[in-house]
């Protein structure tokens, strides 16, 4: 086990999908056994886009149910909710002193809204509240508060950690040595993780799996992923084929070899790769499925792991504010 500590974070936006799962999930709870890790539902994060607290709530222990469904280890990984850590609140405020704002100018969310407004010919800020515009402080509060030595991001989110570097940077030059400078680790590369459309699996293309979609569900998307006009008679390329590349993902090698090779030589027909890759995807996700909706029938069970974690979160949080308010403010 080593003493590195973990920092990551899951926004409660709705069940997450395959392509979630294989990216970014899956390597999380692996990493979880290796690392003390800090894993909270960022639900002061949703606020920017919902404004349903009943919507917040769902979402949240939807989160959380399905990490301890997928088999998060709870006595090293600390999952809590964000919210329930008052420090998170204080540490935002305080590091907006020392945070310039040239810095948020530059921030990726914020610049993509801008692009947005100014191609639909709307005022540049249109839409954006401050929440989205210092969405990175806060960002960065959670990263330091906990002491973190390693924030797991995809590509697309090493500017997160390298601004909370920067902004720790700033305030460990104005008040002394405070806060730890975290680094990001980005995931390795899985590939593409294809849609139903063979597109990149994405809300945005309504071409996404449920991860823990019920069986019918889960075998009816599988059904519907397009696939080309070969005969089953025909040889085909497994590696053009979203088929194969989801199958990869969930059986062993040496199944993967013979899938392959069952594409390769010929006389398999879209339809039975596709009974095969459901009903492996169905073997790995029926038992973390069937506890995920076992939990949820339960949110008291919910409640109580996400309270216990919240103490254990608020042991450091504390000390770690403490050292901040000290230094601030003597």
């Amino acid at each position: 086990m080593s003493d590195k500590i973990v920092l990551t974070g899951i926004k409660p936006t709705g069940m997450p999908h395959l392509g979630n799962y294989i990216g970014a999930l899956k390597p999380l709870i692996e990493r979880s056994k290796q690392y003390k890790t800090f894993m909270f539902i960022a639900d002061l994060h949703a606020l920017n886009t919902i404004h349903d607290p009943k919507v917040i709530r769902e979402h949240t222990y939807q989160a959380a149910a399905m990490m301890m469904a997928l088999g998060v280890d709870l006595n090293n990984a600390v999952l809590f909710r964000q919210s329930d850590i008052v420090e998170i609140y204080q540490l935002n405020t305080v590091l907006m002193n020392v945070t310039p704002k040239g810095l948020m100018n530059r921030a990726h969310s914020y610049k993509a809204a801008m692009d947005k407004n100014i191609a639909n010919g709307t005022d540049v800020d249109a839409g954006v509240n401050m929440g989205l515009y210092t969405y990175p402080i806060l960002m960065t509060a959670d990263i330091l508060l906990y002491d973190s030595d390693i924030v797991p991001v995809g590509a697309d989110q090493k500017q997160h950690v390298e601004f909370a570097r920067d902004i720790a940077g700033y305030f460990n030059h104005t008040y002394g040595e405070t806060f730890k400078l975290p680094e990001p680790v980005i995931g390795e590369d899985t590939g593409l993780i294809p849609g139903l459309d063979g597109r990149k699996m994405s809300k945005s293309y309504d071409n996404t799996i449920p991860l823990l979609a019920p069986e019918k569900e889960l075998k009816k998307k599988v059904m519907r992923i397009i696939t080309d006009s070969k005969t089953p008679e025909e040889p085909k390329d497994p590696d053009t084929s979203t088929i194969y590349q989801l199958y990869k993902h969930f059986a062993t090698e040496a199944e993967v070899a013979e899938f392959a090779e069952m594409f390769r030589r010929g006389g398999m027909g879209y339809g039975t790769a596709k009974t095969m890759l459901f009903e492996k995807m169905n073997a790995v996700l029926a038992g973390p499925r069937a506890e995920y909706e076992r939990l949820m029938a339960n949110p008291a069970e919910i409640e109580a792991v996400l309270a216990n974690g919240a103490e254990r979160a608020r042991s450091v949080a504390q000390a770690t504010f403490g050292r901040v308010k000290k230094a601030m403010l003597g």
